[in-house]
């Protein structure tokens, strides 16, 4: 039984290995299957069992990159937003993924292949919020054109643009029905749309300040809006009257959350509060304490007991909505914590920072169980997919991360630091010079010194492929296409906006033959 079941393991471990190896050189199959031989296998880790069984030595390599350990937990870089993506949303079907961009663009990516399925273009100012209607036949974005657009994900095509806002729109969201969409506006008002005929419902005012954040109750009988001006709102989308006014922050309201049974609403402040309110009567029930700074966003546990908040002061803290005290303090982040959401089912918690890692947790313990590792700027936006196998992440980095959050290890390279390389060049003592700093090279990767009549081109193109003297050698993965390069004699120095370098040391001889 011991051996059947270790067959079995290793069995499964070589059928997951090739998923990865597979899912990770997807481009390189589709694009240059034989690159396979090269750049699938020089590129995937040390301890692939695929890399293991058929790599030797690449001819014309002579000193191999440094590459990770294990597969990393990045599944697709989702790149093709020029500007910093400020909102990303799976599809209810899991089958797709929305970003929005300060590009005035509206983005569809395939989750499984981390290929663009459509750009929507339209709006004349940056995008901030975009949402799937439940049924997923609509997506809805804001923007600082002042106005709302419907676009069909299935065709891209774009099916209402909904007008009346006088300022900036920076949240949207569908009713549970989809039969309403609200959306929140630096005008102070929260506007409720019919998505089938592009009108509006209703205008809901009485905000002083900007309204921060908008969501539906689970059974769409209530919204709840939260302003700069402290406040809470809680409005009747039937009729558009204001139910409640929930006052008691004494600093900007950031972000709002129903529980799952609709009873409580949690709003989290600049004040340093998390705050709990009875749905029905409009009163608070509890003042969480305990966060040293802002408080970011706050999400409910899908059975709603427990409160997750993300803070300027580094940390996540889980909270017993039941009694109001605090469960765990989790701490790791190294900066401040702008995202928070739980897992579908409950059994892990996500959050994004501005030190540039999305971090998994686990609430049951309070444990680390895995820092993502990635993006070159902050993270404002973290989302599970709603199977909970992935994790999408937003930044200013420009792109959208795909992350599979079951396998999570980091990139072994040379490190600069946690600034972007933005120069590489080699000085004549085998030393190179960047914008971080001089990195003496080891006797490994000196220059080669044998005599040619012309001196090697080794150049990187935009498409990703590695030429010598302008033929195409090797394909290089996403993930390793340079922000910078610098080339001497038969070395490539390849440096990144994440901050590694990375060394390639190719053979005169065998590209030549």
């Amino acid at each position: 039984m011991e051996k059947e079941k270790s067959n079995d393991d290793a069995l499964l471990a070589q059928i997951c290995d090739a998923r990865h190896f597979i899912q990770y050189h997807r481009f390189a199959i589709e694009k240059a299957p034989l690159q396979l031989y090269y750049t699938g296998l020089l590129f995937s880790p040390e301890r692939s069992l695929v890399r293991k069984q058929y790599y030797g030595r690449i001819p014309f390599i002579q000193q191999d990159p440094i590459v990770e350990q294990q597969w990393s937990s990045l599944i697709h870089t989702l790149k093709g937003h020029p500007g910093y993506v400020t909102a990303v949303a799976f599809s209810p079907d899991g089958k797709l993924v929305v970003s929005a961009s300060n590009d005035e663009t509206v983005r569809l990516w395939d989750p499984a292949t981390g290929e663009s399925c459509g750009v929507l273009r339209g709006h004349s100012g940056g995008v901030y919020a975009v949402a799937f209607s439940p049924a997923g036949k609509l997506v809805a974005s804001g923007s600082s054109d002042r106005t709302v657009r419907l676009w069909d994900p299935a065709t891209g095509e774009s099916c209402g643009v909904l007008q009346g806002h006088s300022h900036a729109v920076n949240a949207v969201v569908f009713s549970p029905d989809g039969k309403l969409v609200a959306s929140g506006s630096f005008d102070k008002t929260v506007r409720l749309w019919d998505p089938a005929t592009g009108e509006s419902c209703r205008v809901l005012r009485g905000h002083l300040h900007p309204v921060n954040a908008v969501v539906f109750s689970p059974d769409g009988k209530l919204v709840a809006s939260v302003s700069h001006d402290q406040t809470v709102r809680l409005w009747n989308p039937a009729t558009g009257e204001s139910c409640a006014v929930l006052r008691g922050h004494s600093w900007c309201v950031n972000a709002v959350v129903f529980s799952p049974d609709g009873k409580l609403v949690a709003s989290a402040s600049g004040d340093k509060t998390v705050r709990l309110w009875d749905s029905a009567i409009g009163e608070s029930c509890r003042v969480l304490l305990g966060h040293s700074f802002w408080v970011r966003s706050v999400a409910f546990s899908p059975d709603g007991k427990l409160v997750a908040s993300g803070s300027s002061d580094k940390t996540v803290r889980l909270w017993d909505p039941a009694t109001g005290e605090s469960c765990r303090v989790l701490r790791g982040h190294s900066h401040a914590v702008y995202a928070v959401v739980f897992s579908p089912d409950g059994k892990l918690v996500a959050s994004g920072s501005h030190d540039k890692t999305v971090r998994l947790w686990d609430p049951a313990t309070g444990e680390s169980c895995g820092v993502l590792q990635g993006h070159s700027r902050r993270i404002h936006a973290v989302v599970f997919s709603p199977d909970g196998k992935l994790v999408a992440s937003a930044s200013p980095d420009h792109t959208v991360r795909l992350w599979d959050v079951i396998h999570k290890t980091t990139i072994e390279r040379i490190h600069t630091g946690v600034v972007s390389v933005q120069r590489l060049n080699f000085t004549d003592r085998a030393q190179l010079d960047t914008d971080r700093g001089v990195i003496t090279l080891t006797s490994q990767l000196h220059p080669s010194t044998s005599t040619q009549a012309t001196s090697p081109s080794i150049n990187v193109t935009l498409d990703g492929w590695v030429t010598w003297n302008k033929k195409r050698v090797l394909l290089l993965p996403v993930d390793y296409r340079p922000s910078t390069t610098t080339a001497k004699g038969n070395i490539l120095v390849m440096g990144y906006k994440s901050g590694p370098v990375t060394f390639m040391h190719f053979n005169p001889t065998a590209l030549a033959l």
